[in-house]
């Protein structure tokens, strides 16, 4: 499981589909322009909002990362350490809890820190990190500039051919 391909590849999809089409309106002639371009980053970022929240992506990630972790803790026989994600907001930090030595417990963090999806991992629960809502946001807002430069490329050489009237 990778974090870019089940969480953040449809939000960047989504926000570069409607890049496309602000664009596509917002640089015609006479065209509002900046009310285009806002009602598209508006929808990239409510898009991401919906795929966080009520479409489920965020629980769908959670539930895969926080597997991976109990399957790699079951690897190195360490089931008495349990491992989740930070919640409230959720974020991509692994919080790790459980008796460990010295040696364990800065083993345990680079290993779990090197997981698919997990951002660092900690054995405390201080701070919290950047919540995977304003990532996806941002991924959102990513695709959205590209949409909007793929739009605009295709404007202007809508432009240059329409200087050929022969």
């Amino acid at each position: 499981m990778n974090a870019f391909w089940s969480y953040f590849w449809p939000v960047f999809g989504a926000g570069l589909l409607f890049g496309i089409i602000a664009g596509a309106i917002g640089f015609r002639p006479h065209a509002k322009r900046n009310l285009a371009l806002l009602i598209g980053v508006a929808a990239s970022v409510v898009a991401a909002g919906s795929w966080h929240g009520p479409l489920g992506a965020a629980d769908r990630f959670a539930a895969k990362v926080e597997r991976s972790a109990r399957e790699t803790l079951v690897y190195y026989e360490m089931p008495e350490v349990t491992a989740h994600l930070h919640h409230g907001p959720l974020t991509r930090r692994l919080l790790l809890t459980g008796p460990a030595d010295d040696f364990q417990a800065s083993e345990l963090v680079r290993i779990m820190g090197s997981l698919p999806g997990v951002s660092s991992a900690r054995w405390s629960a201080s701070g919290g990190g950047i919540p995977l809502i304003v990532e996806g946001a941002a991924a959102a807002v990513l695709g959205f500039l590209f949409g909007l430069l793929l739009a605009y490329l295709v404007e202007l050489r809508r432009r240059y051919n329409a200087q050929w009237n022969w």
